[in-house]
């Protein structure tokens, strides 16, 4: 079985109350319902975490060191300036897919870059819900 994290950062707690036009009205319990279910028929051990803390990012993604398959990480604002978290992604030594809920590119200057796309597979953006799912597929055609 395939365990894979799915990460969330600062403010990801907000989802459902922050900008409904950026980010829509669900909540963060309602995206990982929605993603469970999505993955209901697959083998695949989902845990989810959110933590406003980057510290706390990190200690969560050591404590599994050597025991998961990926990373699907929506880092919120440490996507651009998080460099211990990158670091600790780059220690995880497994495939990681950076995910947003809306789209950053589409959005102020600074939200388009991201520290960690360069230690990704790859970056989904502007989906929803549904970018975390995408996510879990592409880690999972990494096994």
């Amino acid at each position: 079985m395939s365990k894979i994290l799915v990460i969330n950062g600062p403010n990801l707690n907000f989802l459902g109350k922050r900008n409904p036009d950026i980010y829509g009205s669900d909540t963060l319990a309602d995206v990982e319902k929605k993603v469970r279910e999505a993955v209901f028929e697959i083998d695949v051990d989902l845990v989810f975490f959110q933590s406003n803390h980057e510290g706390e990012l990190i200690d969560f993604i050591q404590e599994h060191h050597g025991s998961l398959n990926g990373i699907a990480i929506n880092a919120g604002a440490l996507t651009h300036y998080g460099y211990s978290l990158k670091d600790a992604l780059i220690d995880a030594a497994v495939p990681v897919v950076e995910v947003h809920v809306g789209n950053p590119y589409g959005r102020e200057e600074w939200r388009r870059h991201s520290v960690i796309a360069d230690v990704s597979i790859g970056i989904i953006s502007g989906f929803g819900w549904k970018s975390y799912k995408l996510a879990i597929d592409a880690l999972l055609e990494q096994d």
